[in-house]
């Protein structure tokens, strides 16, 4: 018989060795790391604790990931809280990324809006025009981009170099439009990949879009 064939056979009859108990005497099956011959038991109780160390570190790091997201949430409600906290309006955007940078611990935080900007307003850094074909492109942004910062136009609006960006779109719900792109950069061009996790950017932009989308409109009407 062919070794598949035995093996396809033990799986097929589970009851072999308890129909044949005397079988286990005389096999010996090699030890994993030092080659000396063990017995078929103590081959499957190693076997086990091989398994028992793979399942540990999964829980390792299941917990590492718990702890993680959970210190994530919880400066997610600090930034959050100190967003609601502004009453001048006109500020937002800069409290959007100075607090960003604080309580997260981003190194560059920068941002654009266009559509409606208050006059009073045109002047400040992100108010400045942005291309057409950058407001495409955060038309176009259904999830946050991640990613080198080369040849983009969003990286001319840092302060410093930047070698990472994260971009992500800012509209009012479900627009198909964005209104601005906020850009977290950083000069470690390991920081944001294209192949990193963006749920908690998207957070971020869903909450910078509720705070922001508030600058024109109550704006205007507090000069009405």
């Amino acid at each position: 018989m062919e070794a598949h064939e035995i093996a396809r056979f033990l799986r097929d009859n589970s009851d072999f060795f308890s129909q044949h108990a005397d079988v286990f005497a005389f096999m010996k099956v090699p030890h994993p790391y030092d080659g000396r011959a063990i017995s078929l038991t103590e081959r499957q109780v190693l076997a086990l604790r091989e398994r028992n160390k793979g399942l540990e570190a999964k829980l390792a790091e299941l917990l590492r990931r718990a702890e993680e997201n959970a210190f994530i949430g919880e400066r997610l409600l600090v930034w959050s809280r100190g967003l609601l906290a502004v009453r001048d309006f006109g500020l937002l955007p800069e409290v959007v990324c100075a607090s960003l940078q604080e309580v997260f611990t981003i190194p560059q935080v920068t941002l654009r809006l266009w559509d409606k900007v208050p006059p009073e307003l045109a002047d400040k850094p992100w108010a400045q025009a942005v291309s057409d074909s950058s407001r495409r492109f955060a038309d176009g942004l259904n999830t946050p981009f991640c990613g080198p910062s080369e040849a983009l136009e969003a990286a001319d609006w840092f302060d410093t170099p930047i070698q990472s960006v994260a971009l992500i779109a800012l509209r009012v719900g479900m627009a198909p439009q964005a209104f601005g792109l906020l850009a977290l950069g950083s000069p470690d061009p390991t920081r944001y990949t294209n192949n990193m996790g963006t749920d908690f950017l998207m957070h971020i932009g869903e909450l910078a879009s509720a705070a922001l989308s508030r600058v024109s409109a109550e704006t205007e009407t507090s000069i009405v």
